[in-house]
C-alpha cells in the first residue's frame, strides 16, 4: 500500500513540475510599478496626468541599426541668425522657430540631427492627449537615441502649447529625443525648451488625439495608430 501511495505522489509532483516549466515566465515588478529593473524616470502611474512628466527610458537596445555618434556635435550654428524647422509627419506638416539664443546647444543638436536625416521615418512612441506627442527615438521603444548625452539649459519660458523640449531620463541627459505639448502645461523647468510650433496646430491636434493603450507601466501613451516624422527641414535667415 505504502509503495502505491509513494508512486502516486510522484506521478503528481512530475505532473506540477512539468506544468510549471511549460508555463509562460512572468516579469518582475519592482515598487515603482516598471517591469524589471527600476526606470529612472518621473512618470506616474496612469490615472493622474497632472504629474505625468516626458521622459526617456534608459537604453535597452535594438535589432534595428541607427545612426550612433561618441559625443554630442560641435557648434556650428550661429545664434544670431532666425532658425526654423519643418516637420513634416504622417499627419501634415508643422513649422516651428528655434530658440538659437535661449538654447544654443539644444539648437545646435536638433539642427545637426535633422541634416543628418536622423529624424525620418521616426515614431511618435509616445501620445497623451492633453499633455504632449513624443519622437526623437529611432527605435520606437523611447529607450533609443544618437549615443551620446549632452547637459541641460536655463528654461526661460513656460511649457505652452506648441512648445518643443528635449525629453530627459534625469538631469544633463539629452538626446534626440523630445516632444511637443498639446496645450499648456505646469511642468517643472527641467526640459530644455528649444522651439514653438507656428503652424500647423491643427496637425499636432490630429497627432495628439489617436486612440493609445496601455504601455507596460499601465500608462495609457502607446497609439494604436503608427504616426510619424516624415523629415525635419531646416532653414537659416
Amino acid at each position: 500500500m505504502r509503495g502505491v501511495l509513494a508512486a502516486g505522489i510522484a506521478v503528481l509532483v512530475a505532473v506540477l513540475v512539468g506544468a510549471c516549466q511549460n508555463a509562460a515566465p512572468t516579469q518582475s515588478i519592482d515598487a515603482s510599478g516598471s517591469a524589471g529593473a527600476p526606470q529612472p524616470v518621473a512618470a506616474p502611474r496612469a490615472g493622474n496626468p497632472p504629474t505625468t512628466q516626458p521622459a526617456t527610458a534608459p537604453t535597452t537596445g535594438s535589432a534595428t541599426e541607427v545612426k550612433q555618434w561618441q559625443s554630442p556635435p560641435a557648434m556650428t550654428i550661429d545664434v544670431n541668425k532666425h532658425y526654423t524647422a519643418v516637420i513634416k509627419t504622417t499627419e501634415g506638416d508643422l513649422a516651428a522657430d528655434l530658440f538659437a539664443k535661449d538654447a544654443p546647444n539644444t539648437v545646435n543638436n536638433f539642427v545637426f540631427l535633422a541634416n543628418q536625416h536622423f529624424y525620418e521615418n521616426i515614431k511618435f512612441h509616445r501620445i497623451i492627449q492633453g499633455f504632449m506627442v513624443q519622437t526623437g527615438d529611432p527605435t520606437g521603444t523611447g529607450g533609443g537615441g544618437p549615443g551620446y548625452r549632452f547637459n541641460d539649459e536655463p528654461v526661460t519660458r513656460k511649457y505652452l502649447r506648441g512648445t518643443l523640449a528635449m525629453a530627459n531620463a534625469g538631469p544633463n541627459t539629452n538626446g534626440s529625443q523630445f516632444f511637443i505639448l498639446h496645450a499648456d502645461y505646469p511642468l517643472q523647468p527641467n526640459y530644455t525648451i528649444f522651439g514653438q510650433v507656428t503652424t500647423g496646430l491643427d496637425v499636432l491636434d490630429k497627432i495628439a488625439t489617436v486612440q493609445v493603450v496601455a504601455s507596460r507601466t499601465g500608462e495609457k501613451s502607446v497609439p494604436t495608430k503608427d504616426e510619424r516624422i516624415q523629415s525635419v527641414t531646416i532653414n537659416v535667415q
